[in-house]
C-alpha cells in the first residue's frame, strides 16, 4: 500500500526534483524547466510531462517514476 503522504509526494515532484531523479538514472545532461503530473500508468508508474530547453524554445517529454520498497527511480 502507498500511504497518503507518499502519494502526495509522488504526485508533486518539481522540475528540479525530476531533474535530480533522471540524472541519478544516468541521464547526466538532462535538465527540466517545468513539470506537470499527468497520471498513473497501467504499470503503476507516476507519469509527468516535463519541459526542457532546446535551441529556440522548449520541448517536452514524459518522465515515469517507479516507486518500490521506499525507493523512487525515474526513466523516459
Amino acid at each position: 500500500m502507498i500511504s497518503a503522504d507518499t502519494l502526495k509526494t509522488l504526485t508533486t515532484f518539481t522540475a528540479q526534483a525530476l531533474t535530480r531523479a533522471i540524472r541519478d538514472a544516468g541521464y547526466k545532461g538532462d535538465t527540466f524547466t517545468g513539470a506537470k503530473f499527468v497520471g498513473l500508468t497501467n504499470g503503476n508508474q507516476f507519469c509527468y510531462l516535463c519541459t526542457y530547453p532546446v535551441e529556440g524554445g522548449a520541448d517536452s517529454a514524459k518522465v515515469f517514476l517507479t516507486y518500490s520498497n521506499g525507493t523512487v527511480t525515474a526513466d523516459y
